[in-house]
């Protein structure tokens, strides 16, 4: 069954459209007697402001010292963003060299590892020694003036190279070319992960680049890459897969290889580290040994660790936890070295976390100390620092000659405000060569 329609009136005919008619007529009629609404009378006011003209004077003046104000800002733009061509062109050479992007790109890189409250923390510690030109100048003197050459990947891949080609010589010198080449299927992959790795901001890596440290010729393979071309983001995720899935000793040689390197050149040209950077060499310490066996102690052997060096990295150690094994063993390892203005920087932090010591790293650190009773040079205020940190710390470790022999060394070599405190600190201090009263029997 159909639905039933209404009939519906012509507009022409009927009561209801002589009503509307009429209506609209009385409206259009009684608009000045109909009163306005507030909204309306409010719509009516902003139309009439926005129709207002602003005179010339106005005008004129509001040009010119909008004008003045743009010309002031090229001005200052110009001064700071034009450096000398000699500044560019070594700026462009060690961007291209050691991989490192700018500042523009580190700002799209941080978002990539969460937020940014850690930024504050990881570059503040660069300014946590201060020291003036005298004590800058004896930490000079203590810097090894001849270093030894700085080995990379590949310098390690051509000794490689040349001591296989040697010893194929040797045994078949009538052949040439003997040694076989690696697949160019492989390498035309690896060239290809160089160009991703290359660009790397954030996101998954290509699985061809996390089977690297599974690889018996890791290091070949790892130098088709081209380490030293890799943005910072892609080193931090490298540091990660590297630390994780390598043993101590291939952890190692990528640090000391690889990663130390860029860190490096990183901080000696920007004055400062990288975000990305600064939280690899935080991944580090997943594997302590490696850490200390390739980053710091190579710094301090050289002898060519700089303050602001020692000071980032030293910052990592503060942060973060260590094994007292391992920290005891870089005790020992840093007190016998040569020394260096370093040493003080990283000796002080590692004491300062109040270890158990074994009496060995205890005596270590004594003769450490003792050890400059000959030296003729002064010593750097952060020298004396950390034999402050020592004394507040480990006095009552030590034995009464070694006590004896720490006063005597205080005459010798003295600071106006740091010297009387060591002083009053091992006077005080109970030795462990001393015997005690037994403590009564509770009855």
């Amino acid at each position: 069954m159909g639905k039933i329609k209404k009939n519906r009136l012509k507009a022409s005919g009927g009561p209801t459209s002589n009503k509307h008619h009429t209506d609209l007529a009385q409206s259009i009629t009684s608009t000045d007697d109909t009163p306005i609404s507030a909204a309306r009378r409010e719509k009516e006011r902003y139309k009439q402001v926005e129709s207002d003209i602003v005179d010339d004077k106005l005008t004129r003046k509001i040009l010119e010292s909008a004008r003045k104000q743009q010309d002031e800002l090229e001005e200052l733009v110009a001064t700071e963003s034009t450096p000398s061509k000699g500044t560019h062109s070594k700026k462009v050479q060690l961007g291209k060299k050691a991989g490192v992007d700018s500042d523009e790109d580190d700002d799209d890189e941080w978002p990539a590892l969460g937020n940014g409250e850690n930024l504050g923390s990881a570059f503040s510690n660069e300014k946590e020694f201060t020291i003036d030109r005298e004590d800058e100048k004896a930490l000079e003197a203590f810097m090894n003036p001849n270093p030894p050459a700085r080995r990379t990947l590949a310098d390690v891949i051509m000794d490689k190279i040349t001591e296989k080609q040697s010893d194929v010589h040797t045994l078949l010198p009538d052949v040439e070319n003997i040694m076989p080449d690696m697949d160019p299927r492989i390498v035309e992959v690896y060239r290809d992960v160089k160009t991703i790795l290359q660009k790397y901001r954030s996101g998954k890596l290509p699985k061809a680049f996390k089977v690297i440290p599974h690889l018996r010729n890791w290091e070949e393979v790892l130098y088709i890459t081209d380490p030293d071309s890799w943005s910072a983001a892609a080193m931090y995720q490298a540091t990660r897969i590297f630390a994780s899935n390598m043993n101590a000793h291939m952890a190692q040689r990528f640090y000391f290889l690889v990663l130390l390197p860029r860190i490096r050149d990183d901080i000696q040209y920007y004055k400062r580290l990288n975000f990305h950077l600064y939280m690899a060499l935080k991944k580090t310490l997943f594997k302590p040994s490696a850490f200390f066996k390739g980053i710091l102690l190579p710094l301090c052997e050289e002898g060519t660790c700089t303050l602001r060096e020692a000071t980032i990295i030293g910052s990592v150690l503060t942060k973060c936890s260590v094994p007292v094994l391992h920290a005891s063993a870089a005790i020992l390892k840093l007190a016998e070295i040569k020394y260096n203005g370093a040493n003080s920087i990283f000796l002080r932090i590692l004491i300062s976390k109040k270890y158990a010591l074994p009496y060995r790293v205890i005596d270590a650190l004594v003769f450490h100390f003792l050890s400059f009773r000959t030296e003729h040079r002064p010593l750097p205020v952060l020298w004396h620092q950390c034999f402050l940190t020592f004394a507040e710390i480990y006095r009552s470790d030590i034995s009464s000659e070694q006590r004896e022999s720490l006063l005597e060394l205080l005459r010798l070599r003295s600071h106006d405000l740091i010297t009387p405190e060591i002083r009053r600190q091992l006077q005080t201090a109970d030795c462990r060569d001393v015997e005690m009263d037994e403590p009564l029997p509770i009855p």
